[in-house]
């Protein structure tokens, strides 16, 4: 199984994108991106929904 290691803008965290995900995809296309472990993305999306 092809991934690549990503290092998370939230926490510093090193993850694994696994090939045939979104996040794989987004990745391919844009290297330079901010990416996010999903812990984080969980809590980002959480703290998004509360504000709402």
């Amino acid at each position: 199984m092809i991934f690549y290691e990503v290092i998370c803008f939230c926490c510093k965290k090193v993850f694994r994108i696994y090939e045939g995900t979104e996040k794989y995809k987004r990745y391919k296309k844009n290297r330079k991106g901010l990416y996010s472990c999903d812990d984080c993305s969980r809590r980002i999306q959480m703290e998004a929904m509360t504000r709402f």
